[in-house]
Order: C-alpha cells, then structure tokens, then sequence
C-alpha cells in the first residue's frame, strides 16, 4: 500500500482544498525538492484536499531531457501519489498567450526594446534582478523593435499573510519594477505562466519554497488584473548548503537515492519542524506515511527563510531525529 492515497471522490477538503508541487526538470529530485514536496503533499492530504504534480518546463533551456520522468518515477518511489494528470506548461502556450492578450487589450502591458546589457547598471531588487528604469513604458526609443513585453507595474503595495512566514508586504514599483511577461526568446516568463495554471487547475493553496516568497506579490497583481482568486500562501523554509545557497543542480545538489526512501522522508520530517520519534527508523514506507499523515502540523515549520541542509549522505536515520527544532 502507498500513502498519501487519494482522498475519495468529490471529496476536497471543507472548502476545496487544492495543493500542488511544480518543479522545474532541470535534474533529478534532491532534499530541497523533498521537502517541498512533502510539505505540500502532506498539508493537501491533511486538509482532505487534492494535490496535483505540475512540471514547470516552460524555461526550455534549463529543462534537461528526461529529468521529468526521472522526477516523477522518484516521487512514486518515495510513496507520493497525485491527483489527475500531470501538467506540463509547455503545452500551454494557447492559455498564456490569450492571458498577454488580455492584459494587452486592457493596458496593462507594453513592448520593451532593452537588451540584458543596456538594464545592467540599473538598481537591484531583492532576488538580485535588475529593477527596470522604464525605458520604453511610454513607447519604444525612435529605431528599436520590440523584445519583450512587461507589466507596467502600479506604485502599490501588496500585502498578504503568510502561513509560515507571517504577514508580508512589498511595494511593487520600488522592489520589483515593470517585470517580464514574454521574453526575448519567445518564451512565457515563469511568473505569468504560473497565475494562469494555477487558476486553470483550481489552486487554493499553495505551499512551497521561501525562494518563491519575493515573487509572490508580483503573482498577486496578476492574479487580480486578469480576475483570478489568490490562493493562501505558505512558504516552506529553502535547504540550503554549508556555503548558504539553496540546494539545486547550480551548486551540485545530491540526488536523492529512490532505493531508499526511508531515511530521506524522515529527514525531511525532521528539516520540517515535525519531530519524528526514533522508532520510525525501523519503519516500513506505508508506515512513514501513516505517521506522517497522523501527526503533520503546518504550524510547526520553522518560520524561516532558509535552513542548512542535514548532510544525510553516510549518516544513519538516528542523526536525523536529533536535528534541533527551529522556529
């Protein structure tokens, strides 16, 4: 038997609970990924909601081939089990584009000719993107062709209260200026595509990785500009390496082992803030989960941005318990 099972049919939680993890395929499932899996998986199951899987292929030169399929058979190695089928954004242009067009015939949007060079000396926001000066939000330079199109973002503050992280509040033209919607390349910007399948999917709640939460406002203004609910929000601390940065294929992340599931689930029990007793190291993968389901508590997830990562590799499920809890 494989846990989290399904919940049974036409049954979503009290108010139609509906979670999801959306990776990216750009390399196989390390403990970063776990933990964001895991944390959203096991908050739907929770809540009696559904949990969906999403691949968020839509920066096609990142992607690797077969990193998706890899990814998905980890996830079924570790017990995970997802509701409908997965959805890839890059089937998904037809949606993205109708939304550009929506906002476009509204006003909301305008052509960009700026190359990466010309923005590079202008002032950073937060994540380390460069801030648009607004060049070209009241017409193109005399000569130039558009590149791009962007959100002419409105001098407003957005604020919102985070389950994990508590209330957050960020001025959009000061911190994330007139952002990317379609990219030189052709390609759908990351923060467009995710407003419109979240809302095409029915997401009510979304849990992920803190490396998301400076984006999470600019989600926000999409999502009230093309008429969408806004999920609740709770972003989960990011694992980070000894050096400080978030575990990913950039800084050569450790796949996690799917012969061994065990040990890096209750890792990540542990990482999560939920305790888990020293018994569960003997434990079969039916019975992690059971334990797992019976006992998660969102609310005992270190409220931070970031933690170090457990150097799980060589070490035996019994360090994992001892990890010291982090609020």
């Amino acid at each position: 038997m494989t846990f989290p099972a399904s919940p049974p049919s036409g049954s979503a939680g009290p108010v139609g609970y509906c979670g999801r993890f959306a990776p990216s395929p750009t390399g196989p499932l390390h403990f970063g990924s776990l933990v964001a899996a895991l944390g959203s998986c096991l908050e739907a199951r929770r809540q009696g909601g559904l949990w969906r899987v999403r691949m968020e292929d839509v920066d096609l030169p990142r992607c690797r081939p077969g990193a998706d399929r890899l990814i998905l058979s980890t996830l079924e190695a570790f017990g995970f089990v997802w509701d409908g089928a997965v959805l890839y954004q890059t089937t998904r242009n037809e949606a993205y584009r109708a939304a550009l067009e929506r906002l476009q015939a509204d006003g909301a949007v305008f052509p960009c000719a700026c190359t990466r060079r010309e923005l590079a000396d202008s002032a950073l926001a937060p994540d380390g993107a460069h801030l648009y000066p607004g060049t070209c939000r009241h017409g193109l330079p005399q000569g130039r062709v558009a590149r791009a199109w962007r959100l002419a973002v409105p001098d407003t503050t957005i604020t919102f209260d985070d389950a994990v992280q508590g209330p957050q509040r960020q001025n959009l033209a000061r911190e994330a200026g007139d952002f990317v919607l379609l990219r030189a390349d052709g390609l759908f910007a990351y923060q467009l595509a995710v407003v419109v399948d979240d809302a095409a999917q029915g997401i009510s709640h979304v849990v992920r990785g803190a490396d998301l939460l400076d984006s999470t406002p600019r989600q926000i203004l999409l999502q009230h500009l093309l008429g969408y609910p806004t999920p609740a929000y709770a972003h989960l601390p990011v694992v980070v390496n000894a050096a400080g940065e978030k575990l990913s294929k950039q800084t050569l992340a450790t796949p996690v082992d799917p012969s061994r599931p065990v040990p890096a689930l209750i890792a990540a029990l542990a990482f999560l803030g939920q305790q888990p007793p020293a018994e569960l190291a003997e434990a079969k993968l039916a019975e992690v989960w059971q334990w797992a389901l019976a006992h998660w508590r969102l609310e005992q997830v270190p409220h931070r941005r970031s933690v170090p990562a457990p150097e799980y590799a060589g070490q035996t499920t019994k360090a994992f318990l001892s990890l010291p809890r982090l609020m």
